[in-house]
């Protein structure tokens, strides 16, 4: 086997050098480079197992380019290194798949067992993933979508309990199924239950079933979707808004492996492997005492976290194409082609619902172009071309000009102007809501919506306080 390769990216040459030193020591091939667009074309070029990088650099910070690092063609693992104490910056390195975050100076101590297992992941990475993986409806290939793959992939191989979060529309359900089929319980029973969708009154018998004569209209006895899912999968969607009272009584299923049916004097057994999804913030559930936390533990073994489609690159023209030729084939209607400026808009959108609306968008679009053999952007949804047409429109004073006068600066394109919109919009509704919530950051997440690596994302991006 080669000897392992770790890139150290850090404008310190003297520390560049000593950690080039260590790593050596350590039976490694280490290469330094002092800027972030030399160490991206290093990482291009070369073959390396571990990338150590540095946040403040001359040309740039290195969480923001964390990404373009992992997307290298050896897909290396990044362990960043500061000096400056930064835990929202470290909280939203983890986040972003960073292997490690260690603090100046790093002695050898504190980087040697952090590269080491880097390392060892990083070659043993492949070996976890099943040959030929089933992706069960999964469409894309972003990075974003990979390192989602490789984690649902890394999950099938156990039996571990496994937490998908995300937004509304990200696919949670499709990743859960991937992770029953990828494993050894592919063949047995893969049970849905939408927490969401069930009454309280009624999410007790649903999931544990009951006897005949239990209660008003139990005229024959239901078997339950816990026993329904024994020896297989159990995947409950929006765990969120399970009643407290049933989360105390699942609980015990997870840990006993028993549970006694509405109306009935015996026990029955379940053995099954949990998936679990939600789109709210567990953990500030938590706090305000309406998610248990010993249930949360229990359910969290494994976290799968889903991007948003705004954040998925180069997977918008792909689940369009994808969406459009099924909608044709299923419509019994011939193919059509799709301009480049309806990509361009699809592009331009934030897709709040993400790839369940992009999806709606699809079908809407190609009912709304008739025989037209090319859907442009006038075939989207009205909803979305106003919102595309306001953020194209600058917000600013109008300005009266001396007839016959030209302007001091030249006229700005669209992309230009419409990053502005988007800027000052974003800028506005991140001050008012930490107007809103006081200041207080669980309570913007809980008000927005938004995660809180990507709400301090956010925040840095405007430099508001």
């Amino acid at each position: 086997m080669t000897q392992p390769r770790v890139l150290i990216v850090d404008d310190d040459a003297m520390l560049r050098d000593a950690l080039q030193t260590a790593v050596e020591q350590m039976g490694c091939t280490a290469d330094g480079a002092g800027t972030l667009k030399e160490g991206l074309a290093m990482a291009e070029a070369g073959d390396y197992d571990v990338v150590v990088l540095d946040v403040r650099m001359p040309d740039g910070s290195g969480l923001d380019c964390l990404g373009r690092f992992q997307e290298c063609p050896s897909n290396p693992e990044v362990i960043i290194l500061t000096g400056v104490g930064d835990p929202d910056g470290a909280e939203l390195a983890i986040r972003s798949g960073a292997w490690s975050y260690i603090a100046k100076p790093p002695t050898l101590n504190k980087i040697r067992l952090p590269l080491q297992r880097a390392i060892e992941h990083h070659r043993g990475k492949s070996k976890l993933l099943p040959l030929g993986l089933k992706r069960s409806g999964i469409i894309g290939d972003s990075r974003a979508v990979r390192r989602c793959l490789d984690l649902a992939a890394q999950a099938a191989v156990t039996d571990a309990s496994v937490l998908i979060t995300g937004e509304t529309g990200t696919g949670k359900e499709l990743f859960a199924r991937a992770i029953h089929d990828n494993s050894a319980r592919a063949d047995e029973p893969f049970v849905v239950v939408d927490c969401a969708a069930m009454p309280e009154q009624l999410v007790e018998s649903q999931l544990f079933g009951y006897e005949r004569g239990a209660f008003t209209g139990a005229d024959r006895r239901f078997e339950g979707l816990v026993r329904q899912a024994h020896r297989g999968t159990l995947f409950l969607d929006e765990i969120g808004e399970l009643p407290l009272a049933v989360q105390k009584s699942f609980l015990r299923v997870l840990q006993d492996g028993c549970y006694r049916p509405v109306g009935g004097v015996k026990e029955v057994r379940s053995e099954f492997r949990l998936v679990v999804a939600t789109n709210r913030d567990l953990d500030a559930m938590v706090e305000q005492g309406r998610f248990r936390q010993d249930l949360l533990f229990r359910v969290r073994t494994m976290t799968l976290n889903l991007p948003r489609l705004k954040n998925r690159h180069g997977d918008i023209a792909l689940l369009c194409r994808h969406f459009l030729a099924r909608q044709c084939r299923l419509n019994g209607l011939p193919a059509k082609r799709i301009s480049p400026d309806y990509l361009d808009a699809l592009e331009s959108y934030d897709w709040p619902g993400n790839v369940r609306e992009l999806l709606h968008a699809v079908e809407r679009s190609l009912a709304a172009a008739l025989n037209d053999p090319v859907l442009v952007p006038a075939h989207l949804p009205t909803n979305i071309r106003v919102s595309l047409a306001r953020a194209s429109v600058p917000n600013r004073e109008p300005s009266v000009e001396k007839p016959g006068a030209a302007g001091d600066e030249p006229f700005p394109s669209l992309k230009e102007v419409r990053l502005q919109a988007v800027a000052e919009v974003e800028s506005r509704y991140l001050r008012d809501l930490l107007a809103e919530a006081g200041g207080d950051i669980q309570q913007a997440c809980a008000l927005s919506g938004l995660s809180r690596a990507r709400l301090y994302a956010l925040l840095k991006k405007y430099d508001l306080p």
